[in-house]
């Protein structure tokens, strides 16, 4: 039986922070012994990993070599139009495929 993907952790400044930020993103909560060191999301349905964030001394320096792509519900521009709301901001729009980071700038796609 082969490995399947449990858990994506993300390095962050402040883990409590970006777990509010990608559980309101994925309409999911985050874990109530969640701290600014170690926080954690579990992921909204079945099947999705879940996602922990750990503070770490050093900030994000390069582009990341990993991201989410997100399947918006509805048009590109309304998902975009969320999530800059909640504190992402547009690298680069796209009608299809539109380029976003998080509050700490992890980069993912909305398409």
């Amino acid at each position: 039986m082969p490995a399947y993907i449990k858990s994506v952790t993300f390095d962050s400044v402040d883990a409590l922070v970006l777990a509010r930020f990608w559980a309101a993103a994925l309409g999911t909560d985050v874990d109530e012994e969640s701290t600014s060191d170690k926080a954690f999301v579990e992921a909204a349905g079945w099947g999705g990993p879940n996602i922990w964030f750990a503070r770490v001394p050093e900030g994000k320096t390069a582009k990341n070599r990993v991201h989410f792509d997100l399947r918006a519900p509805g048009t590109v521009a309304d998902e975009v139009a969320r999530l800059r709301a909640l504190g992402a901001t547009v690298l680069r729009a796209g009608d299809d495929l539109t380029v976003m980071a998080d509050p700490e700038g992890n980069e993912f796609c909305v398409e």
